[in-house]
Protein backbone atom coordinates (compact mmCIF):
# COMPACT_ATOMS: atom_id res chain seq x y z
CA UNK A 1 0.00 0.00 0.00
CA UNK A 2 1.62 3.23 -1.15
CA UNK A 3 0.54 6.88 1.13
CA UNK A 4 -0.33 9.30 -1.11
CA UNK A 5 -1.03 13.22 -0.32
CA UNK A 6 -3.68 15.35 -1.86
CA UNK A 7 -2.63 19.13 -0.71
CA UNK A 8 -4.48 22.07 -0.87
CA UNK A 9 -8.26 23.24 -0.95
CA UNK A 10 -11.13 21.42 0.32
CA UNK A 11 -14.34 22.99 -0.55
CA UNK A 12 -18.11 22.90 -1.26
CA UNK A 13 -19.17 23.82 -4.92
CA UNK A 14 -22.87 25.05 -4.87
CA UNK A 15 -24.13 23.53 -8.00
CA UNK A 16 -27.88 24.53 -9.30
CA UNK A 17 -29.02 21.41 -7.91
CA UNK A 18 -27.52 22.19 -4.47
CA UNK A 19 -24.25 21.84 -2.70
CA UNK A 20 -21.29 19.01 -3.20
CA UNK A 21 -18.48 18.38 -1.96
CA UNK A 22 -15.05 18.77 -3.99
CA UNK A 23 -11.77 20.55 -4.55
CA UNK A 24 -9.08 18.55 -6.59
CA UNK A 25 -7.04 17.27 -3.74
CA UNK A 26 -9.75 16.19 -1.84
CA UNK A 27 -11.38 14.75 -5.14
CA UNK A 28 -7.75 12.85 -6.00
CA UNK A 29 -7.18 11.90 -2.20
CA UNK A 30 -10.49 9.71 -2.46
CA UNK A 31 -10.33 8.61 -5.73
CA UNK A 32 -6.76 7.27 -4.78
CA UNK A 33 -7.94 5.88 -1.38
CA UNK A 34 -10.64 3.98 -3.38
CA UNK A 35 -7.98 1.93 -5.35
CA UNK A 36 -6.30 0.92 -2.58
CA UNK A 37 -3.76 3.33 -1.47
CA UNK A 38 -3.55 5.08 2.36
CA UNK A 39 -4.64 8.76 1.15
CA UNK A 40 -4.67 11.55 3.16
CA UNK A 41 -6.02 14.76 2.56
CA UNK A 42 -4.33 18.00 3.96
CA UNK A 43 -6.50 21.31 3.52
CA UNK A 44 -8.49 23.36 6.73
CA UNK A 45 -11.78 23.66 6.82
CA UNK A 46 -14.11 26.58 8.94
CA UNK A 47 -15.62 25.67 12.08
CA UNK A 48 -18.76 26.25 10.62
CA UNK A 49 -21.68 24.12 9.60
CA UNK A 50 -19.90 23.80 5.75
CA UNK A 51 -16.85 22.23 7.98
CA UNK A 52 -18.88 20.01 9.90
CA UNK A 53 -20.96 18.69 6.76
CA UNK A 54 -17.65 17.97 4.80
CA UNK A 55 -16.18 15.83 7.32
CA UNK A 56 -19.79 13.95 7.10
CA UNK A 57 -19.21 13.52 3.90
CA UNK A 58 -15.76 12.30 3.76
CA UNK A 59 -16.03 9.62 6.94
CA UNK A 60 -17.89 6.67 4.69
CA UNK A 61 -14.82 7.44 1.88
CA UNK A 62 -11.30 5.22 2.44
CA UNK A 63 -9.35 9.05 3.05
CA UNK A 64 -7.50 10.25 6.38
CA UNK A 65 -9.11 13.10 7.55
CA UNK A 66 -7.49 13.17 10.93
CA UNK A 67 -5.27 16.22 9.02
CA UNK A 68 -7.57 18.37 8.48
CA UNK A 69 -6.66 21.70 9.89
CA UNK A 70 -9.53 23.73 11.51
CA UNK A 71 -9.79 27.75 11.14
CA UNK A 72 -11.26 29.41 14.15
CA UNK A 73 -12.13 32.55 11.85
CA UNK A 74 -12.31 31.69 8.19
CA UNK A 75 -15.09 30.13 6.70
CA UNK A 76 -15.10 26.65 5.00
CA UNK A 77 -14.55 27.34 1.21
CA UNK A 78 -17.36 27.81 -1.72
CA UNK A 79 -17.58 27.77 -5.42
CA UNK A 80 -20.65 28.69 -6.97
CA UNK A 81 -21.09 26.50 -9.90
CA UNK A 82 -22.58 26.84 -13.40
CA UNK A 83 -23.15 24.42 -16.03
CA UNK A 84 -23.58 24.92 -19.59
CA UNK A 85 -23.98 21.63 -22.10
CA UNK A 86 -22.17 19.89 -18.90
CA UNK A 87 -19.12 22.28 -18.76
CA UNK A 88 -19.01 23.95 -15.73
CA UNK A 89 -18.00 27.58 -15.04
CA UNK A 90 -16.34 28.67 -11.25
CA UNK A 91 -16.85 31.63 -9.25
CA UNK A 92 -14.56 31.02 -6.41
CA UNK A 93 -15.02 32.89 -3.18
CA UNK A 94 -12.58 34.66 -0.81
CA UNK A 95 -10.71 34.47 1.59
CA UNK A 96 -11.33 31.00 3.05
CA UNK A 97 -9.86 28.56 5.43
CA UNK A 98 -7.91 26.73 2.83
CA UNK A 99 -5.74 30.01 2.40
CA UNK A 100 -4.62 30.10 5.84
CA UNK A 101 -2.48 26.68 5.85
CA UNK A 102 -0.24 26.33 8.94
CA UNK A 103 3.07 23.91 8.58
CA UNK A 104 2.63 21.86 11.56
CA UNK A 105 4.81 19.37 12.75
CA UNK A 106 2.01 16.54 11.65
CA UNK A 107 1.95 17.78 8.36
CA UNK A 108 5.45 17.83 8.00
CA UNK A 109 5.77 14.11 9.21
CA UNK A 110 2.95 13.05 6.55
CA UNK A 111 5.29 14.41 3.82
CA UNK A 112 8.22 13.01 4.68
CA UNK A 113 6.56 9.57 4.79
CA UNK A 114 4.93 10.22 1.21
CA UNK A 115 4.71 8.12 -2.06
CA UNK A 116 3.50 11.03 -3.81
CA UNK A 117 1.97 14.40 -3.42
CA UNK A 118 -0.32 15.77 -5.30
CA UNK A 119 -0.47 20.01 -5.29
CA UNK A 120 -1.73 22.20 -7.61
CA UNK A 121 -2.14 26.11 -8.53
CA UNK A 122 -5.09 27.37 -6.71
CA UNK A 123 -4.94 26.96 -3.37
CA UNK A 124 -1.38 29.17 -3.67
CA UNK A 125 -3.61 31.87 -4.30
CA UNK A 126 -2.43 33.21 -0.86
CA UNK A 127 1.11 33.40 0.02
CA UNK A 128 0.42 31.67 3.28
CA UNK A 129 -1.00 28.66 2.07
CA UNK A 130 1.46 28.77 -1.08
CA UNK A 131 5.08 28.94 1.26
CA UNK A 132 3.32 25.87 3.39
CA UNK A 133 2.66 23.89 -0.07
CA UNK A 134 6.13 24.44 -1.44
CA UNK A 135 7.83 23.09 2.28
CA UNK A 136 5.55 20.18 2.47
CA UNK A 137 6.74 19.43 -1.02
CA UNK A 138 10.62 20.00 -0.50
CA UNK A 139 10.06 18.22 2.72
CA UNK A 140 9.67 14.56 0.61
CA UNK A 141 11.65 11.73 0.14
CA UNK A 142 13.71 12.03 -3.31
CA UNK A 143 12.15 8.67 -4.68
CA UNK A 144 8.65 10.67 -3.66
CA UNK A 145 6.23 11.27 -7.14
CA UNK A 146 5.64 15.34 -6.83
CA UNK A 147 2.16 15.91 -8.72
CA UNK A 148 1.86 19.42 -9.82
CA UNK A 149 -1.90 19.59 -10.92
CA UNK A 150 -2.18 23.01 -12.81
CA UNK A 151 -5.77 23.28 -12.28
CA UNK A 152 -5.62 27.38 -13.53
CA UNK A 153 -8.24 29.20 -12.50
CA UNK A 154 -8.92 32.73 -13.51
CA UNK A 155 -7.35 35.15 -11.97
CA UNK A 156 -5.50 33.14 -9.08
CA UNK A 157 -2.10 32.09 -10.84
CA UNK A 158 0.85 33.60 -12.21
CA UNK A 159 3.83 32.72 -13.82
CA UNK A 160 5.94 32.83 -10.42
CA UNK A 161 3.61 30.05 -9.44
CA UNK A 162 3.62 28.01 -12.28
CA UNK A 163 7.23 28.57 -12.50
CA UNK A 164 7.87 27.59 -9.10
CA UNK A 165 5.49 24.41 -8.53
CA UNK A 166 7.60 22.97 -12.25
CA UNK A 167 10.63 23.33 -10.39
CA UNK A 168 9.64 21.05 -7.45
CA UNK A 169 7.47 18.74 -9.73
CA UNK A 170 8.20 15.27 -11.23
CA UNK A 171 5.39 14.79 -12.75
CA UNK A 172 2.84 17.21 -14.44
CA UNK A 173 -0.46 17.49 -15.53
CA UNK A 174 -2.91 20.14 -17.48
CA UNK A 175 -5.62 19.87 -20.01
CA UNK A 176 -5.56 21.04 -23.59
CA UNK A 177 -6.69 24.21 -23.51
CA UNK A 178 -3.60 24.99 -20.65
CA UNK A 179 -1.12 23.91 -22.46
CA UNK A 180 -0.60 27.26 -24.52
CA UNK A 181 -1.23 29.31 -21.28
CA UNK A 182 1.24 27.60 -19.43
CA UNK A 183 4.33 28.54 -22.53
CA UNK A 184 2.99 32.05 -22.60
CA UNK A 185 2.96 32.78 -18.92
CA UNK A 186 6.74 30.79 -19.12
CA UNK A 187 7.50 33.21 -21.98
CA UNK A 188 8.29 30.06 -23.97
CA UNK A 189 7.48 30.09 -28.14
CA UNK A 190 3.94 28.51 -29.32
CA UNK A 191 4.66 25.25 -29.61
CA UNK A 192 3.17 23.57 -32.95
CA UNK A 193 1.60 20.86 -31.03
CA UNK A 194 0.71 19.28 -27.97
CA UNK A 195 3.96 16.97 -27.55
CA UNK A 196 5.80 19.85 -28.88
CA UNK A 197 4.55 21.87 -25.88
CA UNK A 198 5.15 19.22 -23.66
CA UNK A 199 8.47 18.01 -24.37
CA UNK A 200 9.89 22.18 -24.09
CA UNK A 201 8.81 21.49 -20.27
CA UNK A 202 10.85 18.59 -19.93
CA UNK A 203 13.91 20.08 -21.30
CA UNK A 204 13.73 23.38 -19.32
CA UNK A 205 12.27 21.73 -16.14
CA UNK A 206 15.16 19.15 -15.31
CA UNK A 207 13.18 17.82 -12.67
CA UNK A 208 10.54 16.70 -14.63
CA UNK A 209 9.94 13.12 -15.77
CA UNK A 210 6.42 13.47 -17.01
CA UNK A 211 4.17 15.37 -18.78
CA UNK A 212 0.03 14.39 -18.91
CA UNK A 213 -2.11 15.95 -21.34
CA UNK A 214 -5.85 15.69 -20.97
CA UNK A 215 -7.94 16.38 -23.71
CA UNK A 216 -11.55 15.79 -22.62
CA UNK A 217 -13.72 13.71 -24.79
CA UNK A 218 -10.72 12.97 -27.32
CA UNK A 219 -8.41 11.29 -24.36
CA UNK A 220 -4.88 12.12 -23.16
CA UNK A 221 -1.54 12.34 -24.00
CA UNK A 222 1.89 11.43 -22.17
CA UNK A 223 5.01 12.30 -23.14
CA UNK A 224 8.12 11.37 -21.25
CA UNK A 225 11.92 11.76 -21.35
CA UNK A 226 12.35 8.65 -23.24
CA UNK A 227 8.77 7.91 -25.07
CA UNK A 228 5.21 9.20 -25.27
CA UNK A 229 1.38 7.71 -25.43
CA UNK A 230 -1.33 8.62 -27.04
CA UNK A 231 -5.11 7.51 -25.83
CA UNK A 232 -7.93 8.19 -27.88
CA UNK A 233 -10.25 8.41 -24.90
CA UNK A 234 -13.60 6.94 -23.93
CA UNK A 235 -16.95 7.08 -25.50
CA UNK A 236 -19.57 7.80 -23.14
CA UNK A 237 -22.63 9.86 -22.22
CA UNK A 238 -21.45 12.82 -20.00
CA UNK A 239 -23.33 13.59 -16.80
CA UNK A 240 -20.70 16.82 -16.17
CA UNK A 241 -16.70 16.92 -16.11
CA UNK A 242 -16.59 18.00 -12.22
CA UNK A 243 -14.29 15.60 -10.83
CA UNK A 244 -13.13 13.73 -14.32
CA UNK A 245 -9.66 15.19 -14.30
CA UNK A 246 -9.07 14.39 -10.69
CA UNK A 247 -10.37 11.18 -10.88
CA UNK A 248 -7.60 10.53 -13.95
CA UNK A 249 -4.60 12.22 -12.18
CA UNK A 250 -5.06 9.34 -9.38
CA UNK A 251 -5.65 6.33 -11.61
CA UNK A 252 -2.07 7.94 -13.09
CA UNK A 253 -0.16 8.19 -9.54
CA UNK A 254 -1.85 4.75 -8.79
CA UNK A 255 -0.38 2.98 -11.75
CA UNK A 256 2.85 4.60 -11.78
CA UNK A 257 3.77 4.05 -8.29
CA UNK A 258 3.30 0.48 -9.14
CA UNK A 259 5.83 0.85 -12.47
CA UNK A 260 3.34 0.71 -14.79
CA UNK A 261 3.78 1.37 -18.61
CA UNK A 262 2.70 4.69 -20.19
CA UNK A 263 -0.09 3.07 -21.90
CA UNK A 264 -1.90 1.52 -18.93
CA UNK A 265 -1.10 5.28 -16.81
CA UNK A 266 -2.96 6.53 -20.14
CA UNK A 267 -5.47 3.88 -19.83
CA UNK A 268 -6.39 4.22 -15.98
CA UNK A 269 -6.61 7.40 -16.33
CA UNK A 270 -9.03 8.09 -19.06
CA UNK A 271 -11.24 4.87 -17.51
CA UNK A 272 -11.48 6.11 -14.16
CA UNK A 273 -11.56 10.06 -15.76
CA UNK A 274 -14.43 9.26 -18.06
CA UNK A 275 -16.57 7.12 -15.13
CA UNK A 276 -16.34 10.33 -13.18
CA UNK A 277 -17.45 12.02 -16.38
CA UNK A 278 -20.39 10.07 -16.92
CA UNK A 279 -21.59 10.37 -13.08
CA UNK A 280 -23.14 13.69 -10.96
CA UNK A 281 -20.56 15.43 -8.99
CA UNK A 282 -16.74 14.83 -8.36
CA UNK A 283 -17.28 12.19 -5.73
CA UNK A 284 -19.68 9.42 -7.21
CA UNK A 285 -20.68 5.98 -5.66
CA UNK A 286 -18.28 3.51 -6.71
CA UNK A 287 -19.82 0.06 -5.98
CA UNK A 288 -17.08 -3.20 -5.67
CA UNK A 289 -18.37 -4.39 -9.23
CA UNK A 290 -17.36 -1.00 -11.06
CA UNK A 291 -14.45 -0.93 -9.05
CA UNK A 292 -13.05 -4.85 -10.03
CA UNK A 293 -15.12 -4.04 -13.59
CA UNK A 294 -12.87 -1.34 -14.60
CA UNK A 295 -9.60 -2.78 -12.89
CA UNK A 296 -9.78 -5.76 -15.06
CA UNK A 297 -10.37 -3.70 -18.15
CA UNK A 298 -7.34 -1.70 -17.15
CA UNK A 299 -5.16 -4.32 -16.23
CA UNK A 300 -6.23 -6.80 -18.94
Amino acid sequence: MYTILGIGELLWDMLPEGPQLGGAPANYSVMAGRMGNHATVLSRIGRDGLGERALEMLRPFPVDCTRLQVDPEQATGRVTVKLEDGQPSYTIHQPVAWDFFELTKSWLNEAAQADAVCFGSLAQRSEQSRQTIHALVKATRPQCQRIFDVNLRAPFYSAEIVRESLELASVMKMNDAEVQLVLDLLGFPTAASLRGGAERLLEHFTGLALVAITRGGTGSLLVGRSEWNEHPGIPIKVADTIGAGDAFTAAMTHYLLRGASLSVLNEAGNRWGSYVASQSGAMPEIGPETLQRITREIEG
